[in-house]
């Protein structure tokens, strides 16, 4: 067997050992090896003495391994020092919770060391912490390719292996130039060729996988008979009439968008965007409401039950005027249907249990999908297949990226609420050590006093030894016992059952609580305008993205409304992240930030199960390639639609666009 796909553990010099260990880094096949894109590089061609080394981000040291110390701490932390020399001098090599490496090292033997040179918190001297390392065979320095490794899989090995399936498989790629990026990837002899390498394939990939989604959105919109729904004036002004409120402009453009949908006679397939607070879910039940006007069932399907509960009892107000049918369908009412599976209200709100596969609806016109990233792409799919083509609405409160939106969402039609509803004050953030923890419990007091409330949010539900961390159960008995005795205190977290959590949220909302300790349950749509000060327990512990998300539930009225984070940030990732939160409330700031520290996989706190795995493309930094990418796929979709259909069934979509001008980026 000698093809791409031929398994990595037939490379030369693999075998089924080592194959075991490249697949814990998602190498399988030759191909999988060739596309194992080096993570950085190392110019080797200029080593520095090391009585030359001075504080820096990264260097390269070439010296005699004269001592090993390996050491334990209390907290069975493994910590490997190694003293180094050269004809120059000596310094310290530090490796942090490696202790396998002991096993690699011998006195007398020869090392080349890259990393961060520094000064040791312990004696004051220069140290080096090693990013990579390898034994010096005398082969002539030059520049190294740094992969991700794992325990098992050594820099010079993976180089090694690399080298020969370069050599036996590369001829085996079609496309010239894509044989040439590659070898340069592996093997550059001058770093300007890498990106521009990298760029080729990162554009030919994106090309391909923006060429999939723009052909799916083609078909959903104009292959597709949908549900042809008008909306006149008078039903418009009635339900405006109903509203205690006026739209934002912002709200008026997302309905104005929604309505054009409606009325092309093709399903609708289109994300709403908007920051905590926007006002989404009064779109969703504008765009219901016209649905259920026109004959037709509306489905509004919730991450949660204490947020479908919170749909439907507003939902149900809004709607009693227009004699408008309400059924609520979570875990905890499924029990009660017991043989009733056709669901016959106007709307229908829920969870996940909508989704069974005995639930079925009478006549599914519109389905709304609320905080889109909490739910898989089959679970997208379930709803739509339980109505003829319905309408689909997706809403997230999560600010994202233009980026990772063209990635995720690059089949939707994409709609953004930019504005607050009138009358909201920004939210003031503020970060609190254990020192100051004092100053801002006398601030809660004062706030109480006032007549406000207060949310308490902590990461974990009951104290764990592993994690040091406030759990919710006891840090509720602390605040109630030791710190506001005189103050209401109570307790929601996950593990409860529906009816307690209603029963606690109800109790919030009437203020016969003052103080809400919980988990971040309260995450996604509490709203409790008079809640008006959050403190958030261990605040480094959470990604921005959700920060921001709990943050949110707070300023909902027209009152001052004060975030505190309490933590201890100790790496600059965390300390990043608080900075972020303190410095601004703007959404889309903030998930540019936690897009750029936690990546894509991680944005939303959990991996999302529609995210693409690419092997070169990055989401983060190829925004402009992705655009590119987008441009030449749509193109070539309204100049050969065949064509298209070809390129993307084969997965071969060439690097030329459509006008036979080759991609700029690699010439």
């Amino acid at each position: 067997m000698s093809n791409l796909q031929t398994p990595v553990q037939y490379v030369k010099g693999v075998g089924p050992k080592l194959a075991k260990i490249f697949g814990k880094v998602g190498v399988y096949t030759v191909e999988d090896l060739l596309y194992f894109i080096p993570r950085s590089y190392e110019d080797r061609r200029f080593i520095k003495p090391i009585n030359q080394l001075h504080p820096a981000d990264n260097e390269v040291i070439r010296g005699e391994l004269l001592r090993v110390e390996p050491q334990v701490t209390r907290n069975r932390f493994s910590i490997l020092k190694a003293t180094i020399g050269d004809q120059t001098g000596r310094i310290q090599a530090v490796w942090f919770n490696q202790p396998f490496l002991l096993k690699s090292f011998r006195l007398g033997m020869q090392l080349i060391i890259s990393g961060k040179i520094e000064y040791s918190d312990y004696d004051g001297r220069l140290q080096i912490l090693p990013k990579d390392f390898e034994i010096d065979d005398g082969d002539p320095t030059k520049i190294v390719s740094i992969y991700p490794l794992t325990e098992g899989l050594y820099p010079k090995k993976v180089r090694a292996v690399v080298k020969t399936a370069l050599e036996a498989y590369l001829p085996l790629i079609e496309d010239e130039k894509e044989r040439r990026a590659l070898a340069i990837l592996h093997t550059p002899e001058e770093m300007l060729e890498v990106e521009k390498a990298r760029n080729y394939l990162a554009y030919k990939e994106l090309f391909v996988f923006q060429l999939g989604l723009l052909l799916n959105r083609k078909k959903y919109k104009e292959e597709l008979a949908g549900n042809l729904l008008t909306i006149d004036e008078k039903m418009k002004k009635a339900f405006l009439a109903a509203l205690p409120f006026k739209l934002t402009a912002a709200q008026e453009g997302a309905m104005a968008d929604i309505f054009q949908d409606f009325q092309t006679g093709r399903p609708m397939n289109r994300l709403l965007q908007g920051d905590v607070g926007s006002g989404k879910t009064i779109i969703a039940a504008f765009a219901a409401y016209a649905a259920i006007k026109n004959g037709y069932q509306a489905a509004i399907l919730a991450p949660t039950e204490i947020l479908a509960q919170q749909h439907f009892t507003k939902l149900q107000q809004l709607f009693e005027p227009f004699k408008i049918s309400l059924d609520l369908v979570t875990g905890s009412t499924a029990g009660r249907r017991k043989k009733e599976t056709k669901l016959t209200a106007d709307l229908l709100i829920g969870t996940h249990a909508l989704l069974e596969g005995k639930i079925t609806f009478n006549k599914l016109g519109l389905a709304v999908i609320d905080e889109q990233h909490r739910f898989g792409v089959h679970q997208r799919a379930s709803l739509i297949n339980k109505g003829k083509a319905p309408h689909i609405l997706v809403m997230t409160a999560t600010p994202i990226p233009r980026s990772l939106a063209l990635t995720l969402y690059g089949d939707l039609d994409r709609t953004i609420i930019d504005a607050l509803p009138p009358g909201r004050v920004p939210i003031k953030t503020f970060f609190v050590t254990e020192a100051r923890r004092q100053d801002c419990f006398g601030f809660i007091r004062t706030k109480v006093k006032e007549g406000r409330q207060i949310f308490f949010v902590c990461p974990l539900v009951e104290e764990s030894e592993a994690l040091d961390l406030k759990a919710a159960t006891l840090e509720a008995e602390h605040l109630q016992k030791e710190i506001f005795p005189e103050l209401r205190v109570g307790l929601l977290h996950g593990k409860m059952k529906s009816v307690e959590k209603d029963k606690i949220m109800e109790s919030f909302k009437n203020k016969e609580l003052d103080i809400l300790v919980s988990t971040t349950v309260i995450e996604v749509g509490i709203d409790i305008p008079n809640a008006t000060v959050m403190v958030i327990e261990h605040a480094q512990r959470f990604g921005l993205s959700q920060l921001h998300q709990l943050r949110g539930r707070i300023g909902r009225g027209s009152e001052q409304s004060f975030c505190f984070l309490v933590g201890d940030p100790k790496t600059p990732e965390a300390k990043a992240r608080i900075k972020a939160m303190v410095e601004t409330t703007d959404g889309f700031k903030i998930a540019e930030a936690d897009l750029q520290l936690r990546g894509p996989g991680d944005f939303f706190g959990v991996r999302q199960s529609g995210l693409p795995t690419f092997r070169v493309a990055d989401i983060i930094r190829d925004e402009k390639i992705i655009q590119q990418a987008r441009a030449a796929a749509q193109v070539l979709i309204e100049k050969d639609i065949e064509s298209a259909r070809n390129r993307w069934a084969s997965q071969g979509a060439s690097a030329k666009n459509p006008q036979g001008i080759e991609h700029s980026a690699f010439n």
